[in-house]
């Protein structure tokens, strides 16, 4: 599919795209090969899923990389993940910069091995003034965790507010979509999940309220451009009525 085929609709493209990067074990398991084969296998995804988004015009795009489920999986295959994401990190972020790629780390990311936050405070950082595209990794993220943790903040500052003497703040959904990890990102239009599963897995719950979502038979380690421009053609050819009636 050549990129023209998407000009046809361009202010159909979504803002932004959220992509569940699933099917890594199942591909190297098919190939004999150890789950780890299969997350080394899953770089060259990102790297085309971050070209075809600054290619079509999307904006922010933000990957589940590591949930706070994925602490449940064994020991050598989460410290394999973990050291993987720090040599990527390392290895690609002058070429994001030179993109005009903005490096952004949603959930509880503070609480990884210390290298790896150093690592991802610095690419932030670096990547500060970057504004072509926003790369947001969810790490140690976790969907209730959030909607949890901001509740929680409201309630600190509303305790706050009445210990001052003044009112407390009413709880609404402008509020607390303040006070998620993600309050200065628009909401994903696009939600896409590889490896044919076909579930949020605790993923962007408050976000994703009325996001297309576009699921696909193949595995992570074999998306490719052409896959991430399929999908935006097919998003376009969806009509959002968000509850209400189409024109």
């Amino acid at each position: 599919m050549s990129e023209s085929s998407i000009d046809v609709l361009p202010n159909a493209v979504p803002q932004h795209v959220a992509i569940i990067m699933d099917g890594n074990g199942r591909w190297a398991k098919e190939r004999g090969k150890e789950r780890t084969f299969g997350h080394q296998n899953g770089r060259r995804p990102v790297r085309e899923s971050v070209e075809a988004s600054i290619d079509l015009g999307v904006r922010y795009l933000t990957l589940y990389t590591f949930s706070t489920e994925n602490w449940k999986r064994p020991k050598v295959e989460v410290s394999m993940l973990l050291e993987l994401l720090s040599s990527t990190l390392r290895e690609e972020i002058r070429e994001l910069i030179a993109q005009g790629v903005r490096f952004n780390v949603i959930g509880e990311w503070e609480k990884l091995p210390a290298p790896l936050v150093k690592g991802l405070r610095s690419a932030m950082e670096e990547s500060a003034a970057c504004d072509r595209l926003v790369l947001t990794l969810a790490l140690n993220y976790g969907g209730r965790q959030e909607i949890v943790h901001a509740c929680n903040a409201i309630l600190q500052e509303a305790a706050q507010t009445s210990a001052a003497g003044m009112p407390c703040p009413e709880i609404t959904e402008s509020a607390l979509a303040e006070h998620l990890y993600t309050h200065d990102l628009p909401d994903p239009e696009l939600v896409i999940r590889t490896s044919g599963e076909q579930r949020l897995s605790n993923f962007l719950l408050w976000q994703l309220a009325y996001a297309e979502m576009i699921f696909l038979p193949i595995y992570w380690p074999d998306f490719r451009k052409e896959d991430f421009r399929a999908a935006l053609v097919e998003y376009a050819k969806r009509n959002r009525r968000f509850g209400g009636l189409a024109e």
